[in-house]
């Protein structure tokens, strides 16, 4: 019995209960994996720098005389059409160079590729047409955003090697997946400044925080295969590890926020995400799988609850 058929078509770590099982033909079911629309939290943790720079530029657009809501929605549109476009492709791209990785690790062996369910050739056409999707997504914005936005696809071709000459591959996934903090700012301005450069540090310093909680469910097949990861790095030292990062994207959340001129609410969201990485921290325990899986998940509605914050600041 092969891993395709084990799982009845599904993947060994995506839920069974999803809409891609639902709505979507079952041969259209490989694609979805590939892009991982049955897990939809990759493209919210990619989303939700994208949303927080765009409430934050919006807050300082508002102090100037220059916020324009139409805008603001449409960026917040155009960014929600590129994260899941791009989460997919970077996936897709990630399972190629990760093909024979993922054939010998437990949680990944029943993906589209290592199970034989999809070819490297339909892969590679299903990436340029995700990565055609995102371009005409970038397009829509200013000329700096654009040419900002194409800057980013040097730390997505990186990320899929990192794990195989650092300990830190989750800071390249950082310096990808929070692109974003900068994008928001650049569509509103056609520059950066300040405020969304300490955006992108406390996305990248969350991101690490995240990650290494996700990487403890594969940190036994990791070190059978050579992969390399914070997970293994920190090992038992991870709370204290996590409690500097998470207080590092606190702080320079802190940064970005007073530079923008954001009002009392968005501060109030920053007490309450403090409080959500603080009963992380506490009830963590790396050897449960289970949990790091739902942890790393929690990490949405902390971005959730961040922008939320930003949006309240912008409008009451």
């Amino acid at each position: 019995m092969t891993q395709a058929d084990h799982f009845s078509g599904r993947v060994a770590d995506a839920p069974s209960s999803n809409f891609v099982y639902r709505l979507l033909p079952r041969g259209a079911w490989p694609y979805a994996q590939l892009a991982r629309w049955d897990r939809p939290i990759g493209w919210q943790l990619l989303m939700w720098p994208c949303f927080w720079s765009a409430a934050l530029a919006a807050n300082a657009a508002d102090d100037i005389g220059l916020f324009s809501p139409k805008l603001f929605l449409f960026h917040l549109f155009l960014f929600f059409i590129g994260s899941v476009a791009m989460r997919g492709a970077g996936c897709t791209y990630n399972d190629l160079v990760d093909h024979e990785i993922d054939m010998e690790v437990a949680r990944t062996r029943s993906r589209p590729l290592p199970s034989g369910r999809v070819s490297r050739f339909g892969a590679k056409v299903f990436l340029v047409a995700q990565a055609l999707i995102g371009f005409l997504v970038l397009i829509q914005l200013n000329p700096f955003a654009i040419f900002l936005g194409i800057l980013s696809l040097a730390t997505v071709a990186i990320y899929p090697f990192a794990k195989k000459f650092t300990d830190w591959p989750q800071f390249f996934l950082g310096l990808a997946f929070s692109w974003g903090a900068l994008m928001g700012w650049a569509a509103t301005f056609g520059s950066l400044s300040w405020p969304a450069i300490w955006l992108y540090a406390a996305a990248i310093v969350w991101t690490i925080g995240y990650d290494t909680i996700y990487a403890h469910q594969d940190k036994e097949d990791d070190e059978l295969i050579g992969v390399r990861s914070t997970a293994r790095l920190f090992g038992d030292n991870t709370k204290p590890w996590l409690a500097g990062l998470y207080g590092l994207a606190l702080l320079f959340l802190l940064f970005a926020f007073a530079g923008a001129g954001v009002d009392l609410l968005a501060y109030l969201g920053l007490l309450l995400a403090a409080v959500m990485f603080a009963w992380q921290i506490f009830i963590l325990d790396i050897s449960n799988g289970d949990q790091c899986l739902r942890l790393f998940k929690f990490n949405s509605r902390v971005g959730a609850i961040l922008f939320i914050g930003l949006v309240l600041s912008l409008v009451i």
